[in-house]
C-alpha cells in the first residue's frame, strides 16, 4: 500500500493513526488498543455515545492496514465537514465542548470506561453541536487509578475558560501558543485574586498548579496516587459545576452591534440580499465562507438552505452571539468562527504541521466577502493586488463587495489618517480582480454607492 497519505494530527497516538487514501479518511487501530476497543465495542458504550450524536460513528472496514506489523483493525469515521481549532472557536462553543467531554466521561464510567484524553482538539463542531471525534480516547476503567486526562482537561477547558471569564476574552488566543493547553502555573499567576474564593478554580486551577510544582520538586510518583471511584466521580462533577458557572459578560463593540450601525437603508439591504441570494442560488455550492460575517445575517442565505457554511469574523462579541442564534434556533449549516484575515490560522505543532492553518483548509466553493475589501486594504493597509491574490487562492467562486471612498464607512476610516490610497476606485478594483477571476455578474446595490460582484476563480 504506497498511496495512503498519515494524517499529520494524530501522529502522537500510540493506538492508532488516521489516514488517508484517494481522499477517503479511515483509521488505523494497532494492536496495543485491540483489548480497549473491544471493550469500548462490545460495551454499549460506542453505541450510546453514537444514539446522543456525542461521537463521531465509524465502520470497520476490509482494507489493508499502512502499517501492517502493528494493525489490528481498520475504520472509517464519519467525515467533520470542517475542522477547526479552540482559538477559533467563541467562548461559549469551548464551553460547549468542556460540557460535552465532561457528559462524556460521566456516560463512559457507567460502561466501566474513561477518557485517556480530554484534549480541546479532540472536539469538533456537527450540525451546531460539539461532538468527540477521538474514538480511541476510551479505556478500560482500573478502580483507584487516577485520572489520566485530568490535568489536559484543566489546560485546555477549564484555565482558558477561566481566564476569558474573569479577565479577558482575547486570553483564548494562548492556545496559538501553547499547543497543549494553558500552564496551570500560568492561568493561576493571570486570574485574578477573588478566584481563589472559588472553590472549582481554587481546586482544579490554583491548588492542581501548586500540587504540579510540588511533585516535579519532590520528585513524587502522582501515578501511584489512589482515587476511588466515588472521588473520581465528584472530580466530574465539581469541574463541571465549575466550568457551568462560567460566564463572559460581554460589551457591544463596533462590530458585534453592526448591524444596528450601518448606512444601508431598508431598500439597499434588502436590495443586498436579494443579489446575494440571486448569485448562491445561480452558483449552487457546496460550501460556502462568509469572511467578516458579523453576527452572520448573510451567512444564513446559504445555511438556510441546507449549504454547509463557516462564518469567520475577527470580533468575539459577535462570533459570541452568532454561536448564540445557531444554538437558539437549532441551526444544522451555519458554524460561526473567530478568524483576523490579516493575521489568519498558521500551522502549529511538530514541524508546523499539526494543525493546520487557515489556508490549508481551503479552496472552498464559494467565499462571501461583503463589506470586507475597504477593511482590509484601507484600515490595514492591503493592496488590491495582494487582496484580490488571497481570494485566488481560497475559493473557486467570490461574491464581493466594493465600497468607493465616497460612503460613509470608508470615510469614517479616513478620518484619523490621511488618504494615500490613490488606487482604491472600483476601476483598479476590477483591473485587480480580473488577473484573477472572470467577473461573471455584477450589480449596484439600490439607493447606494456599493456594487456587488460575482466572480469565477480563473484556475480552479
Amino acid at each position: 500500500m504506497s498511496n495512503y497519505k498519515i494524517e499529520t494530527s494524530s501522529f502522537r497516538d500510540s493506538s492508532g493513526f488516521l489516514f488517508y487514501e484517494n481522499e477517503i479518511l479511515y483509521r488505523q487501530i494497532n494492536k496495543s488498543y485491540s483489548e480497549h476497543y473491544d471493550f469500548l465495542m462490545n460495551s454499549g458504550l460506542y453505541e450510546k455515545l453514537v444514539s446522543l450524536n456525542l461521537l463521531v460513528s465509524h465502520s470497520e472496514v476490509d482494507h489493508a492496514p499502512p502499517k501492517k506489523n502493528n494493525a489490528y483493525k481498520i475504520i472509517q469515521p464519519e467525515l467533520i465537514p470542517f475542522i477547526s481549532y479552540p482559538y477559533e472557536w467563541s467562548f461559549t462553543q469551548l464551553k460547549q465542548a468542556a460540557l460535552t467531554t465532561l457528559q462524556i466521561q460521566k456516560i463512559a464510567m457507567k460502561y466501566e470506561m474513561v477518557l485517556k484524553d480530554a484534549t480541546s482538539y479532540n472536539v469538533q463542531f456537527k450540525e451546531g453541536k460539539p461532538i468527540f471525534i477521538d474514538t480511541l480516547s476510551f479505556e478500560k476503567y482500573e478502580e483507584g487509578k487516577p485520572w489520566q486526562a485530568y490535568r489536559q482537561f484543566c489546560q485546555h477547558f477549564l484555565a482558558p475558560l477561566a481566564l476569558m471569564s474573569h479577565k479577558d476574552i482575547r486570553l483564548g488566543q494562548l492556545f496559538r501558543i501553547f499547543i497543549d493547553g494553558i500552564p496551570l502555573d500560568l492561568a493561576s499567576k493571570l486570574l485574578p485574586l477573588k478566584t481563589r474564593s472559588m472553590f472549582s478554580l481554587l481546586t482544579h486551577i490554583h491548588a492542581h498548579a501548586k500540587s504540579q510544582k510540588h511533585f516535579e520538586n519532590k520528585k513524587v510518583d502522582a501515578k501511584k496516587s489512589h482515587l476511588s471511584r466515588r472521588s473520581f466521580e465528584g472530580v466530574i462533577a465539581s469541574l463541571n459545576s465549575g466550568i457551568s458557572k462560567l460566564k463572559w459578560s460581554f460589551e457591544d463593540t463596533e462590530w458585534g452591534d453592526y448591524y444596528s450601525d450601518t448606512n444601508y437603508s431598508d431598500f439597499a439591504f434588502n436590495d443586498k440580499k436579494n443579489l446575494i441570494q440571486k448569485f448562491i442560488e445561480k452558483n449552487n455550492p457546496k460550501n460556502v465562507w462568509d469572511l467578516g460575517a458579523n453576527t452572520g445575517v448573510f451567512s444564513r442565505l446559504s445555511s438556510d438552505h441546507e449549504i454547509p457554511t463557516v462564518a469567520f469574523d475577527i470580533d468575539p462579541v459577535a462570533v459570541e452571539k452568532n454561536y448564540q442564534i445557531v444554538l437558539e434556533k437549532d441551526e444544522k449549516n451555519l458554524l460561526p468562527l473567530l478568524l483576523d484575515l490579516t493575521n489568519p490560522s498558521p500551522y502549529l505543532g511538530w514541524e508546523n504541521n499539526e494543525r493546520k492553518s487557515f489556508l490549508d483548509r481551503s479552496p472552498v466553493d464559494m467565499v462571501l466577502a461583503l463589506a470586507l475589501i475597504h477593511h482590509l486594504a484601507i484600515s490595514n493597509n492591503v493592496p488590491l493586488e495582494n487582496i484580490s491574490r488571497f481570494f485566488k487562492k481560497i475559493c473557486k467562486n467570490l461574491v464581493i463587495e466594493f465600497i468607493p471612498k465616497s460612503d460613509s464607512q470608508v470615510q469614517r476610516l479616513l478620518v484619523t489618517r490621511e488618504d494615500i490610497f490613490n488606487d482604491y476606485d472600483i476601476e483598479n478594483f476590477e483591473e485587480e480582480f480580473e488577473k484573477n477571476f472572470i467577473i461573471l455578474e455584477s450589480s449596484k446595490i439600490g439607493n447606494s454607492e456599493r456594487v456587488i460582484y460575482l466572480m469565477k476563480n480563473k484556475t480552479l
